[in-house]
């Protein structure tokens, strides 16, 4: 079980904007920095080992894209189970995004922070999280597909579901309603928070390939602090072992 404690009155609140809130996210993402990487570490692993049990070979269809041959992606071999089975595993890890926000709160509240707390989301509210990740994903495809409602313009609804999801231990379609809502009466900010926090989190693909693992995290960062701006600092959760 789990309990929800008023906790101290320590830690900051960003202002109600893009800037404020993204300078809020870096000083919060110095402290879980580490944590960050292992979740990302985790993705990573997991996802190399579905790439050899289904037999896709990625590294070839990279090399095949940048010779300008022609390819039929959906004919490459393994591809349809690969994509199948990593939307899986990406649903499956969605809880220890979660736990990195949750640590985010303990830093940002100074309370100490355990390595087991990066997988709370597996032991709170975890049913509910896989719903929303999965009407998230079901919401974000359709984006993607239908050129008039491209992704950038439809993530910033999605923007602080997780952080709901997790401090208010609400169900799935009430974090998916209540971030909606609030993003569509303050839209602007959320637009650019979501933009600019996406892409410092992809910063790491244009750097340095492997520099993915260092920045990707940092959205998970920025939703928090996108909460705290508009939904004030939570409540911190103790959970009970």
């Amino acid at each position: 079980m789990s309990e929800f404690n008023e906790f101290d009155q320590q830690g900051s609140v960003p202002n109600r904007d893009t800037g404020s809130i993204i300078s809020h996210a870096f000083e919060m993402y110095k402290g879980v920095f580490g944590y960050g990487i292992v979740a990302m570490i985790i993705y990573l692993i997991g996802g190399s080992v579905i790439q050899m049990l289904t037999g896709f070979d990625s590294a070839s269809m990279v090399e095949e894209m940048k010779s300008g041959g022609t390819l039929n992606y959906w004919s490459a071999p393994g591809l349809p189970l690969y994509m199948g089975a990593s939307s899986l595993f990406g649903l499956l890890l969605s809880p220890l995004y979660v736990g990195l926000i949750y640590m985010v709160n303990k830093y940002n509240t100074k309370s100490p922070i355990e390595f087991s707390d990066l997988f709370i989301g597996y032991r709170q509210n975890f049913v509910n999280i896989l719903i929303y990740s999965l009407l998230a994903w079901i919401i974000s495809s359709i984006a993607l597909v239908l050129c008039v409602l491209p992704i950038i313009f439809v993530y910033p609804f999605l923007l602080i579901g997780y952080p709901i999801l997790l401090f208010e231990n609400a169900s799935a379609t009430e974090a998916l309603s209540k971030s909606f809502n609030i993003a569509k009466e303050n839209y602007g900010t959320f637009l650019l928070t979501g933009l600019l926090g996406g892409l410092i989190s992809a910063a790491g693909i244009v750097l340095c390939g492997i520099g993915i693992i260092l920045t990707a995290p940092f959205i998970m960062v920025v939703m928090y602090s996108t909460y705290c701006a508009f939904l004030g600092k939570p409540r911190q959760i103790m959970y009970s072992k």
